[in-house]
């Protein structure tokens, strides 16, 4: 186990600050090391002995492209992809995401419940690191987007967080103020335990994971009756109510409005969500036609063979009508938010305001644009000399289908258009940034080709000495080589084997070399000669 070096979740460093409070709680958490670098939060590594920095796009970038390469080993090659990212990621998310499209369980779900007639449909989809409460209305192939709601920094994770915080109190009472908190690899094994107890109690109603020598020796059992896990939990299970409710209110839809229930993510195996959900919508069941593990990935890839125009009865007609999250709009006199693009409302879409030649673009929900997301701020030049308040500029905020933001400007009197792109949004990557990520990714392609290369070398040679081992116990070769001949070929692989063990910048050709060796070795075992190797 190597905890400092494995490195998951990153996804809720996407789009963030370092100074973000939701950043600065997680890291409690990790085993891996995040540190500052300008406002960008970085993961730190060691890899082939040497420490190495890593923006969270970075790691999504490798995971992509391992993806990629994996699929491409059973497909063609592939050029064009579709990325699922959750349905509440804000703008500078999606960007950082690449987003292509969402919601897609919903999609999933409706091609397994065709209908003619209008339904709606709430998702509600807990996965191990964000919440989302989705409401769309389904008619024949179309899914359009109502309201979307949830918690980007609410998921399983934080369960498994809230039971590891738990168990180290208990451990610490146990074992007189000893601190798991200072060992990390203890932290790592208690959060696996943790991981498996919550699983179990999803079908049991009591739950025992033991892990041996968790702390200097001490060995420690995880043990929680189902009762207990949703006391601990509450925290966390309470406001996933809230957000159904918050977002029924903005659909301006009642219970009765919804035909269907959708449950997505691990997350929604829990008995105790399952049943306050049913609860909220008095005791109406909800829909498990859907595997909640794979509904997300089945609906892409529906998503995917629409958009490529593969025709057939599944994704005939199949369309999806998105909604921006949250508001969009700018700053204006006072300090006040005056929002251009309310929240929730359909992408793609363009609505115009008038503001003065300083534009700070903000996102968020909040009436003073201080309380609210900055996005980034551009000054409009070339505007005709006119007295305060006469020049008239009008903005125009677009959306576009993947739910990214493109803020452009025209002077009224003069006719003047440009285009404004906001390149200063803080904490996220410069385009040279990016270039220079997509460099090191491929030196690291290579470096990690070359050692795979290098690997399947010495793996060969092994597999030599290995099988040269097997012969020489034969009954064939022993009756016709003598043991000291024997002998000394086996401390002839002894010492190769030993070789590997040391030389551990060997190349590729150095074993290469060496496999050759053993290869006449293997054909000329029978011989009755010794051999001078």
């Amino acid at each position: 186990m190597n905890p400092t070096n494995t490195v998951f979740y990153v996804k809720r460093l996407i789009g963030r600050s370092f100074d973000d409070k939701a950043v600065q709680g997680d890291m409690k958490h990790w085993p891996f090391k995040v540190v500052k670098c300008g406002a960008i939060p970085k993961i730190e590594v060691q890899h082939c002995g040497e420490t190495k920095r890593f923006v969270a796009e970075e790691i999504s970038f490798m995971v992509l492209s391992k993806m990629k390469q994996t699929a491409e080993t059973s497909l063609n090659k592939i050029k064009r992809v579709v990325i699922t990212v959750t349905a509440y990621f804000n703008i500078s998310q999606r960007r950082a995401r690449i987003d292509a499209a969402k919601l897609a369980a919903a999609i999933a779900y409706g091609m397994d419940k065709r209908s003619d007639r209008q339904r709606n449909v709430l998702i509600f989809d807990w996965g191990g690191g964000t919440f989302d409460v989705s409401i769309m209305s389904k008619e024949k192939g179309k899914f359009d987007v109502k309201t979307v709601g949830g918690d980007t920094h609410l998921g399983g994770e934080d369960i498994n967080s809230l039971l590891v915080d738990h168990c180290v109190e208990v451990f610490k009472q146990k074992y007189q103020g000893k601190d798991l908190i200072t060992n990390k690899k203890s932290i790592s094994r208690l959060r696996e335990a943790c991981e498996k107890a919550k699983r179990e109690l999803s079908a049991a109603d009591h739950t025992d994971r033991e892990v041996s020598a968790l702390f200097e020796g001490i060995d420690f059992t995880v043990t929680l009756t189902r009762a207990r896990f949703e006391q601990i939990c509450s925290d966390l299970f309470n406001p996933t109510m809230e957000a159904v409710k918050s977002t029924l209110s903005d659909a301006k839809l009642d219970m009765a409005d919804i035909h269907n229930i959708v449950l997505v993510g691990r997350s929604t195996r829990i008995p105790k969500v399952r049943k306050m959900l049913q609860d909220f919508f008095d005791g109406r069941k909800v829909k498990r036609s859907v595997n909640p593990d794979k509904a997300v990935v089945y609906g892409a890839t529906l998503l995917a063979a629409s958009l490529t125009g593969a025709i057939s009865q599944v994704t005939e007609d199949l369309k999806l009508l998105e909604v921006t999250p949250l508001s969009l709009g700018v700053e204006i006199r006072g300090g006040v938010m005056s929002t251009v693009i309310k929240r929730n409302t359909p992408i793609s879409t363009v609505e115009d305001n008038q503001e003065s030649a300083l534009v700070k673009v903000y996102e968020g929900k909040r009436a003073i644009a201080s309380g609210n997301n900055l996005l980034g701020e551009f000054l409009l030049s070339g505007l005709p000399l006119a007295p305060s308040g006469k020049n008239e500029v009008k903005v125009a905020f677009k959306i576009d289908e993947n739910g990214i933001l493109h803020v452009s400007a025209m002077e009224v009197s003069t006719g003047k258009q440009s285009s404004i792109t906001i390149t200063n949004y803080k904490g996220r990557l410069s385009g040279e940034e990016v270039e220079r990520m997509l460099a090191d990714a491929k030196k690291f392609r290579q470096k990690g080709e070359k050692k795979r290369s290098r690997m399947a070398a010495k793996n060969l040679l092994v597999n030599h000495i290995y099988n040269i081992n097997k012969k020489l116990e034969s009954e064939e070769i022993k009756q016709t080589t003598s043991e000291a001949y024997r002998q000394d070929i086996l401390a002839m692989c002894e010492k190769a084997i030993k070789w590997t063990d040391r030389e551990k910048q060997a190349t590729k050709e150095d074993y290469e070399r060496m496999c050759t060796k053993f290869e006449n070795v293997s054909k000329l075992i029978v011989a009755t000669r010794k051999l001078d190797l």
